[in-house]
């Protein structure tokens, strides 16, 4: 049976992200998180913690073992854009945007 955790609008950007989820996906949860523990990318801590909720999720349902979950498939979407500019020089003005992301995490029995 699978369980799902859902992340909206994640303050990461999708491409930083989507290099993060493709390190955990088809592992077995407990070394999922173990690698997201020893990841030095700024989006390991959010996957991470994402992993945790999606976990508990399962702790809820009786009829899920949660030692023999696995992440059966992690996507990584992208989010609004938020634009913002920065002063330049002969009074001009650039761009800066700021991207956020849609994780999802989905679980399941081996």
């Amino acid at each position: 049976m699978e369980v799902r955790a859902k992340l909206k609008f994640a303050r990461i950007g999708p491409r930083k992200a989507q290099l993060v989820a493709d390190l955990i996906r088809g592992k077995g949860s407990e070394e999922a998180l173990s690698v997201l523990m020893f990841t030095k990318k700024s989006a390991a801590k959010t996957i991470s913690k994402l992993l945790k909720s999606a976990i508990a999720n399962a702790g809820q349902n009786k009829t899920i073992d949660v030692d023999r979950l696995y992440v059966k498939k992690i996507t990584v979407d992208q989010g609004p854009t938020m634009k913002r500019f920065m002063p330049r020089a002969l009074g001009r003005a650039t761009t800066i945007r700021k991207r956020s992301s849609h994780i999802l995490i989905v679980l399941d029995e081996k």
